[in-house]
């Protein structure tokens, strides 16, 4: 019964979650976390779309490392692919149009924001505080909010684009009001009598 017990805890400190991942663990580890998960699950996310997407999905994987860094000692990386298709308001027509996001991104890990803030300004790569507790889950809804293009468009609209509104009422109040040019001639027409 020990036995089992002792196995039992070691392959509980092996298991990862989205929701407060050990991030110098899972580095370590070199370990795997992956997912599908409804778009509800993305509240943020959500708030963006034309319409609700029922049956959308984001898909994810996170991939963690270690690497050499400065003075002999490794420092945890993460790599995170993430997919969704989400439908969205076409700029061009204003009707919804799905659009591809994805996300395939490395993240270094250091120990504070301090040093965060410095290195992210001279990375190329984005640099996060490692924590304990790392919400990976919020990590995947940031990246796929950025892939959120500013003006989502159709390649080719399904219906032609109007270029100029027709207001049937604005014209026939147009239509029925004097022009001013003929009233200003009746004016003059008036003194001359």
């Amino acid at each position: 019964m020990i036995v089992r017990e002792r196995f039992r805890l070691a392959t509980m400190s092996r298991e990862f979650t989205s929701g407060r991942l050990d991030v110098n663990r899972f580095a370590e580890a070199a370990a795997t976390l992956s997912g599908e998960e409804p778009l509800q699950a993305y509240p943020r996310l959500g708030e963006e779309l034309a319409a609700p997407a029922a049956d959308s999905r984001v898909r994810w994987k996170a991939v963690g490392t270690q690497r050499d860094g400065h003075a002999d000692a490794t420092v945890p990386w993460l790599h995170l692919s993430a997919s969704s298709t989400v439908p969205l308001v076409c700029q061009r027509c204003l009707t919804p149009v799905d659009v591809e996001l994805k996300v395939d991104r490395w993240f270094r890990f250091v120990a504070d924001e301090g040093t965060a803030a410095v290195e992210d300004e001279e990375s190329e790569e984005d640099v996060l505080v490692a924590s304990r507790d790392f919400n990976l889950h919020a990590l995947i809804e940031d990246e796929l909010l950025m892939e959120i293009p500013v003006t989502p468009r159709h390649e080719h609209c399904p219906e032609p684009v109007r270029l100029s509104a027709a207001d049937p009422e604005f014209d026939a109040a147009e239509a029925t009001r004097p022009n001013p040019f003929a009233v200003l001639g009746g004016l003059r027409s008036d003194k001359r009598k």
